[in-house]
């Protein structure tokens, strides 16, 4: 399954992982990588650069397929400026194969990058953001849908719409994710005019995501209305699972509460004891609309090469059709 995205990132299926934090870790990464995908390794994870090397370090210990580094540039409190350089420095020093920017675009760090052979993707919720990605020098774009986990734009534009509008307004390769889960949503995504697709929820559901098993089954039982977009009122939008913490954060949104009044419920520890004790009334746990897909947890391997049958078969049968 060859595209522009499997010949620029030097993998097998133009599958790829999105950031995680927490969960996108080195072992996992590597897993995803040698089932044929892009790993990831969520910088975020970690709180200096030299943390982050040493995952970059332990996941080449695990696989010699290529990796990708996720940095989310969004306001923090946890991290400072300087901090995010660095994370971009040991990225160029290592000379990882890929990174997953998101956020403010990463426009400083490109040149250093470039020189050191690694590529670098953005994602994005709208057209505009595209073509400034485009004209920024980055290698490809990913077109983020509303469906998505985290952060989605609040432009609010699903994936069926966002991604051909997006594949033909630019000539960098097109990503796309949001809601995709299975080889019928790559399909789907490769008609619409991307070259890969990106994924996050779906892999918090493999043998190797290093959740509590009750996240698993939280992850089959729910459908694809038991996600909130939560924080609008501060222009924060995310997208996590309903649960108590979120809807508590929605009633003080509900009331004129502010971030600082937030801040506490959206702390990153929270969700990182979340996922370990599967407590999921008690944190925001921030998953895409593709839960409701979700029936099953297979290794990633397994994953992988059933989304490339299931949407090789979809093609072949489709093909016979006309």
């Amino acid at each position: 399954m060859k595209t522009r995205i499997t010949e620029l990132f030097g993998i097998e299926y133009p599958i790829i992982c999105g950031g995680m934090l927490w969960l996108a870790t080195p072992e996992l990464c590597a897993a995803i990588s040698n089932a044929g995908g892009l790993g990831n390794i969520t910088a975020c994870n970690y709180d200096t650069g030299e943390e982050l090397r040493q995952a970059i370090h332990q996941a080449r210990e695990l696989t010699s397929k290529p990796i990708g580094i996720n940095i989310t540039l969004l306001p923090s409190m946890r991290f400072t400026e300087e901090i995010f350089d660095d994370f971009f420095k040991v990225c160029a020093e290592e000379k990882v194969e890929v990174i997953e920017v998101s956020g403010r675009p990463a426009v400083k760090y490109l040149d250093m990058l470039h020189k050191a052979g690694v590529k670098v993707m953005h994602k994005v919720g709208a057209v505009r953001h595209a073509l400034n990605i485009e004209k920024y020098g980055y290698d490809a774009v990913i077109a983020a849908g509303i469906e998505e986990g985290g952060h989605p734009l609040n432009d609010d534009v699903t994936t069926m719409v966002l991604v051909p509008r997006i594949a033909e307004s630019v000539k960098i390769p097109v990503i796309a994710t949001g809601g995709i889960a299975d080889g019928r949503g790559l399909a789907a995504a490769l008609s619409l005019g991307a070259e890969g697709v990106l994924m996050a929820t779906r892999f918090i559901a493999t043998k190797e995501c290093a959740v509590h098993p009750k996240i698993w089954e939280e992850l089959i039982q729910r459908k694809e209305n038991d996600t909130t977009l939560i924080c609008k009122s501060v222009g924060l939008q995310g997208r996590a699972l309903k649960n108590k913490l979120a809807q508590q954060i929605l009633d003080l949104e509900s009331k004129g509460g502010g971030l600082q009044e937030m801040i506490p419920l959206l702390a990153g520890q929270k969700a990182k004891v979340a996922w370990e004790t599967g407590e999921v009334d008690e944190a925001a746990l921030m998953v895409g609309q593709s839960i409701g897909l979700i029936k099953e947890v297979l290794t990633c391997k397994e994953l992988i090469e059933s989304m490339v049958e299931e949407a090789r078969t979809i093609f072949a049968n489709n093909l016979a059709r006309f």
